[in-house]
């Protein structure tokens, strides 16, 4: 198996780092920190980096069609007018007693938005996983989970990919493109004998899963037809959330990381964690799709 080292692309201190996507038309990083209530994004074309306070903890960001960005935030999903810095709620979480929030999403070709959520104070079987169609329709598509992470698709669509953390288990799904429905479930990569625990995940162009092990200071590569890793990227930093790939060929693996839980002697030998990493990788990415298609 072979070994690679990621180095520091974008130096922040993010509490929760998370989410990261690339948007290919505006050559533009996304990402959030979480627990910063901070929505993130790195411009390479003016090379800049820029943020934006929602206020509340966000879990997930994904561009539209249009222009702007949808954001997963603690009670909701909100698209967000960059221009006028106006966050509009579009879909209420179902949580009544505040004690849920969400977490990672993405959107399939067809442009409908897939997010889970988790509890708050780590009860079992009370997250979900959601699915919002083009109009704001949302249906459930698992229930019972815990925390609901990681997920992506197989680069012909026919296979959805997702995570329930504590699990310790990387599932496979068939997945029907036309109606956005979920079956067959059933268990690809056991993440158990890792160091850490799986958190977000991406795939590639030739079908293998990227995932981030928090708690574990590095990011795998794994045949899900097989359950065989092929490939470790060391981070320089404990927490390591999620992963996308970026840049005009798709062919570069932008990793996000944390500082939460970190105490003062952990910080002083990885001052960069929190910070964005990025490796060059053999292997192209899929492309980003957008909410509403």
């Amino acid at each position: 198996m072979e070994r690679v080292d990621a180095s520091l692309w974008i130096r922040v201190r993010n509490t929760l780092g998370e989410g990261p996507c690339w948007d290919a038309e505006l050559k533009r990083f996304y990402w959030v920190d979480i627990e910063g209530h901070t929505l993130w994004w790195y411009d390479e074309r003016e090379d800049e980096i820029s943020s934006f306070e929602v206020g509340k903890q966000v879990g997930f960001v994904i561009p539209k069609v249009t222009d702007g960005v949808v954001l997963g935030l603690k009670d909701g999903i909100y698209e967000w007018d960059e221009i006028n810095r106006e966050l509009n709620k579009i879909v209420e979480l179902d949580d009544p007693d505040g004690r849920l929030r969400f977490n990672d999403g993405k959107a399939d070709p067809y442009g409908r938005i897939f997010a889970g959520t988790l509890h708050l104070e780590d009860e079992e079987n009370q997250a979900t996983l959601y699915r919002v169609d083009r109009d704001g329709t949302t249906t459930s598509l698992m229930d019972e989970l815990t925390l609901s992470n990681g997920l992506t698709w197989s680069p012909d669509h026919s296979v959805f990919y997702h995570i329930d953390t504590p699990t310790e288990k990387i599932r496979k799904y068939d997945f029907d493109l036309k109606t956005g429905t979920i079956s067959n479930g059933e268990v690809v990569i056991d993440f158990s004998e890792e160091e850490g625990f799986p958190d977000g995940m991406t795939s590639d162009s030739e079908g293998c899963l990227w995932v981030a092990h928090y708690a574990g200071g590095r990011v795998s590569r794994w045949d899900p037809s097989t359950g065989e890793k092929l490939l470790e990227v060391h981070v320089p930093a404990p927490n390591v959330t999620s992963c996308a790939f970026v840049g005009d060929g798709l062919n570069r693996l932008a990793i996000t990381t944390a500082r939460e839980g970190m105490d003062e002697e952990a910080l002083s030998e990885y001052p960069d964690a929190g910070s964005v990493f990025i490796i060059d990788t053999e292997v192209k990415g899929m492309p980003l799709y957008r909410f509403g298609r």
